[in-house]
């Protein structure tokens, strides 16, 4: 056999090494995709205070319905959709406008009705409206002679701040400025509670609000008109899955003991005080019902102990960060091996592995959901931040493979020829070990990028460290920020540390 035809049987072994690793990667990805009879009831929330708030008395609710329960923090209204109707979550709290406006794009006669067609029931709204708004600094909006939405047309200059959902909602600030044919051009995008922290120091005029928020009152906020009646009314109501009531029917019971006992100013004083005093939200949520349904355990927190929480997060980190290293590890090495035994290929090989590493982190790990909602049937949680993770992981390791074994002096390999070594024994036994720290520099760079980036499966319900983070940002609330930041520093050091003992272990092998 040539020297050219075990070049190219060692090309198709690569291939199909690369294959095999693609089908590993869906094998780790699958687990927890099925929805087991006995599961806990999942009860969904958004990242800010007061949709945690709720979810926490869900899970509370289902728990006295005698079925164990948890709350799972995603991040806007499209995620938590989709992990309701995908079956990721049972329940969730939502708003009657948004249903309507964002959600099904339609008003239609019968609300109840048109959910129902997509496997999903509505409870009657829980007593109070959360409406969204637009609000100002009252000395500011004095200054201006502004009272109502209307009064902005005639003042092009006013800077907004939008939370990035807003910006993109038909009910939100596109339809706010078609309806009232507003002028302004300054609009940047950002956290709805940086966002009234900006407002306050004058970095910002104007934002949108909710009508419940604790902030408006404590910043002393001017809450505009809405004069030309564009917002909807947002009750607050449960949506959950009509199997549910099948497999559940007492956790639906509870759930609708809620309905009509939480009034505005209840979940103002709510909100304000997990806001202003930094109080933890199953405590505000376990007095609430305490007070209200007389339903125990109102004086425990449901995140447990800071050794708890830390020990849990950690162990949802290294869930993310473990199999997507492991599967970029058996994807990129076959890859760079590729590239290096066939130049023209190596050239596209780079380009493509290169291209995915500029994609904005966020961006990929939201055009992931669709994706893996497709390969593996759930679009929320680990799975798409782990393929968007192990996508990440790439780069580093096919161009250190491929540095590594082009870099190798081509006297060594003419050696290995001349003994007649087929070219799988010449990759395995020599070329391989010469360029083992090089291809190890790569998956060291690929784990400690991959422990900072999963801190953004935050934002779809894949836990770790993003999870105290994001909910410290909503609270602003640096303690809380820190559990998550801190950890995540501490474990790139011990990724570095780990890799660096294992590039000692291989210079002293030689």
């Amino acid at each position: 056999m040539s020297h050219e035809t075990n070049t190219r049987n060692n090309g198709w072994r690569v291939c199909s090494s690369a294959f095999v690793a693609l089908l590993a990667i869906v094998a780790i990805l699958s687990p927890g995709c099925s929805r087991p009879a006995n599961r806990p009831v999942v009860v969904g929330a958004k990242k800010f205070t007061e949709s945690v708030i709720l979810a926490e008395m869900g899970a509370r609710l289902a728990r006295e319905g005698g079925v164990e329960s948890r709350r799972d923090d995603l991040g806007g209204t499209p995620a938590l959709w989709l992990a309701l109707t995908q079956g990721d979550i049972d329940v969730y709290p939502e708003y009657t406008g948004t249903i309507t406006r964002q959600m099904l794009k339609a008003d239609p006669p019968d609300l109840s009705e048109a959910l129902a067609a997509r496997g999903i029931r509505i409870g009657k709204p829980l007593g109070f409206r959360n409406n969204y708004a637009l609000g100002m600094r009252k000395d500011t909006a004095a200054n201006k002679g502004i009272t109502k939405i209307s009064d902005l047309r005639g003042h092009p200059e006013l800077r907004l701040g939008f939370i990035h959902e807003f910006l993109d909602r038909p009910d939100g600030w596109p339809g706010v400025k078609r309806h009232y044919d507003l002028p302004q051009a300054n609009v940047q995008g950002m956290n709805h509670t940086l966002a009234y922290r900006a407002l306050v120091e004058k970095a910002i005029d104007l934002t949108e609000v909710y009508t419940t928020d604790g902030e408006i009152a404590q910043y002393d906020l001017l809450v505009l008109a809405d004069d030309r009646n564009f917002f909807p009314a947002y009750e607050a109501v449960w949506l959950y899955r009509a199997d549910l009531g099948d497999r559940h029917p007492k956790v639906v019971e509870q759930l609708r003991r809620l309905e009509g006992r939480i009034s505005e100013p209840d979940m103002q004083r709510m909100n304000a005080t997990v806001q202003e005093e930094k109080r933890d939200e199953g405590l505000v949520a376990g007095e609430f019902l305490g007070r209200v349904l007389n339903v125990g355990d109102g004086g425990q927190s449901s995140d447990g102990s800071l050794a708890g929480r830390l020990l849990t997060t950690t162990v949802e980190h290294l869930w993310l960060v473990v199999p997507s290293l492991l599967a970029a590890l058996l994807v990129a090495v076959p890859l760079g091996i590729l590239a290096a035994r066939h130049p023209a290929i190596g050239r596209i090989v780079l380009a493509v592995t290169g291209v995915i590493q500029t994609i904005p982190s966020l961006a990929l790990l939201l055009f992931m959901i669709p994706v893996m909602m497709w390969l593996v049937g759930k679009g929320t949680g680990a799975p798409p931040a782990v393929a968007a993770l192990f996508l990440y992981s790439l780069l580093p390791i096919v161009r250190n493979t491929y540095a590594g074994l082009t870099g190798i002096p081509a006297p060594l390999k003419e050696s290995a020829e001349a003994l007649g070594l087929p070219a799988w024994a010449i990759l395995w036994r020599v070329e391989l070990p010469l360029a083992a720290r090089t291809i190890l520099a790569g998956a060291r760079t690929a784990a400690v990028i991959n422990v900072g980036t999963a801190t953004l499966g935050g934002f779809i319900g894949a836990g770790g460290y993003g999870r105290p983070i994001l909910r410290g940002i909503d609270k602003f609330d640096i303690p809380l920020m820190l559990e998550g930041a801190i950890p995540a520093a501490l474990l790139a050091l011990a990724v570095e540390g780990l890799f660096e003992l294992a590039e000692r272990a291989i210079s002293r092998r030689g």
